[in-house]
């Protein structure tokens, strides 16, 4: 910015200088802010929380081993479901899901099967399983075999 002088002088070229009052004076105004507002931001309330230690007591649910032979025999854990005199291969089946359900928490059921089973021999014992109120139901494979 060019301002006239009382001089005579005819030199009418722009000045080439930088005011720096104004910049002087904004970084001043901030210099002062940040000194008024720097011990609020590290005036901090001291507490003493608790110390706590909780681990999270994880109990693995048991699984059940349910196996089904090409000729429909259902195994339960490793023994025969067998018929009794008054009870079917079913009501037999059902009974040992029923105890497994009132197990907490509620067990995983696995089944395998061999090649030749029928599926629907499978899908009875998913469809009475799901029945009684196991919803873990799962299937084991073994992929090794030809």
């Amino acid at each position: 910015m060019a301002f006239g002088s009382l001089e005579g002088d005819d030199d009418n070229a722009p000045m080439a200088e930088i005011n720096m009052v104004p910049l002087i004076d904004v970084m001043l105004v901030l210099l002062v802010i940040f000194i008024v507002t720097a011990p609020m931001l590290t005036h901090a309330v001291k507490v003493d929380l608790p110390k706590a230690s909780s681990s999270v007591n994880v109990s693995k649910p048991e699984t059940v081993q349910v196996a089904i032979d090409g000729q429909g025999l259902v195994y339960w854990n490793g023994q025969v479901v067998q018929a009794t005199a008054d009870q079917t291969d079913q009501d037999v089946l059902k009974a040992h899901v029923q105890e497994a359900t009132k197990h907490e928490p509620q067990p995983e059921l696995h089944i395998r099967a061999d090649r030749t089973t029928p599926y629907e021999k499978v899908a009875q014992v998913m469809s009475l399983a799901a029945s009684q109120g196991l919803s873990k139901i799962g299937f084991v494979t073994d992929p090794s075999a030809p």
